[in-house]
């Protein structure tokens, strides 16, 4: 009985070592934007993985292997030159039940996104009147994976990177068709 009771006081001693010892947790973003286009509009306008001249902050794509899985595109912000986003194609549905893909980044420097282990899905879906519903979400950890993260690469530093990047992807989807496009 002796040996038992060590036993759980051992263990118990070790209980606030272990509450401060988790790293981060998975953050998660999901943004939606009614678009004034059909679904098909919609999906040939953004659903070409190899293609993100839609999106604002997208300089240049580069990539290979069209829309199959596997398929890579390395995304240059900015400028020619300017900081680069590498990403794997890993799910792809283009039929009219389901226009979506889920890509992972491969490699970015968190100075550029101050994110790790980011995945995310961008769908088309139909709304009322003819018109869509598209949804980006991702899922990711926070730039710093340890504990204690500096400011600029914390959770809230992440989710507001990522939110920034949708919201401006889906505004510019948007606009475009608001344009008559």
């Amino acid at each position: 009985m002796k040996i038992l009771g060590l036993a759980v006081a051992v263990a118990l001693a070790f209980v606030p070592i272990l509450a401060n010892a988790h790293g981060p947790t998975r953050q998660k973003v999901t943004i939606t934007q009614e678009v004034n286009a059909s679904p098909e509009d919609v999906w040939a306008h953004i659903g070409n993985f190899q293609d993100m001249s839609w999106h604002p902050a997208a300089f240049k794509t580069d990539g290979s292997n069209g829309n199959e899985i596997d398929a890579t595109r390395l995304i240059t912000l900015a400028e020619e030159g300017g900081p680069t986003i590498a990403e794997i194609l890993y799910k792809y549905s283009d039929t009219e039940k389901k226009r979506s893909y889920s890509y992972r980044i491969t490699s970015v420097k968190v100075e550029t996104l101050p994110v790790t282990n980011y995945s995310s899905h961008l769908t088309v879906k139909p709304a009322d009147d003819g018109k869509s519903l598209v949804e980006w979400r991702g899922a990711f950890y926070r730039g710093y994976p340890n504990n204690d993260p500096p400011e600029h690469l914390n959770d809230e530093a992440a989710i507001k990177a990522v939110t920034g990047i949708y919201e401006m992807g889906l505004k510019a989807v948007a606009e475009h068709f608001a344009a008559g496009n």
